[in-house]
């Protein structure tokens, strides 16, 4: 291998429609594992689902309940890559580091900033109705 090629993990697939319904099967995979192992993704699709539910059946535009939704989404997105990075951190090492820290910190600071984007969405959009 020469200095600029990277290397490719043995787990890559590497095309075809079989990677597509395979990449399906692996993201079922992990809404079950958000679902089994972490409580914050329950809590927040707990509020999701009835969020949803509540911005159909709301007397706004088509493009407000869009971004009602998407707002409420984007903070269970945010909590999926939030994990992702805490179960890299602790399969690299359990022990204390600061890096660790930060690196958990920081994804909990943007599932926060999500959340606080999810709460601005929904006041501006409810304010009219109030």
């Amino acid at each position: 291998m020469s200095e600029h090629e990277q290397p490719i993990s043995e787990f890559k697939s590497k095309s075809g429609i079989k990677r597509v319904f395979s990449a399906f099967f692996y993201s079922i995979d992990g809404f079950r594992a958000a679902w089994r192992y972490e409580h914050a993704f329950r809590q927040e699709l707990m509020i999701a689902i009835p969020g949803v539910i509540l911005a159909l059946l709301l007397p706004v535009s088509r493009l407000e309940k869009l971004a009602l939704i998407a707002s409420l989404v984007l903070v269970l997105i945010v909590e999926l890559l939030n994990s992702a990075i805490e179960a890299v951190v602790d399969r690299v090492s359990l022990d204390r580091h600061s890096l660790s820290k930060n690196a958990k910190d920081l994804g909990s600071a943007a599932v926060m900033l999500s959340f606080a984007l999810a709460l601005a969405t929904w006041c501006v959009v409810l304010y009219p109705l109030v």
